[in-house]
């Protein structure tokens, strides 16, 4: 059973960066594609970003285009979130996910079979 763990979270300004990191262990050839996805209190989790497993595609929300960059290291089992030019409506908790699946939809959060517990994300304004 594949087990990831997020961490990074944290309490940071507006405009401010943070890079998030999403480990891997266990069965991790379940790992074939994976995402970041974001909940805030009362509203629906949503998608953020998305990597297949050479990395050669990538795929971001619009809300992020630009600002966040997802990447991955396969040799360590390791996914990051590089979050810059942050904003207060980026505070959330953020979650890792992957899927063993190469062909899906990257955006559903139903396309992947394994979550982390999440990390906090607070920017102030």
């Amino acid at each position: 059973q594949e087990q990831l763990v997020e961490s990074g979270g944290g309490l940071v300004q507006a405009g401010d960066s943070l890079r998030l990191s999403c480990a891997a262990s266990g069965h991790t050839g379940a790992s074939v594609s994976m995402a970041w996805f974001r909940q805030a209190p009362g509203k629906e989790r949503e998608f953020v970003a998305a990597i297949t497993w050479s990395a050669g595609t990538t795929y971001y929300a619009d809300s992020v285009k630009g600002r966040f960059t997802i990447s991955r290291d396969n040799a360590k089992d390791t996914m990051n979130l590089q979050m810059n030019s942050l904003k207060p409506e980026d505070t959330a908790v953020y979650y890792c996910a992957s899927t063993p699946s190469v062909w899906g939809n990257y955006y559903s959060p139903h396309f992947y079979s394994h979550w982390g517990q999440g990390t906090q994300v607070t920017v102030s304004s």
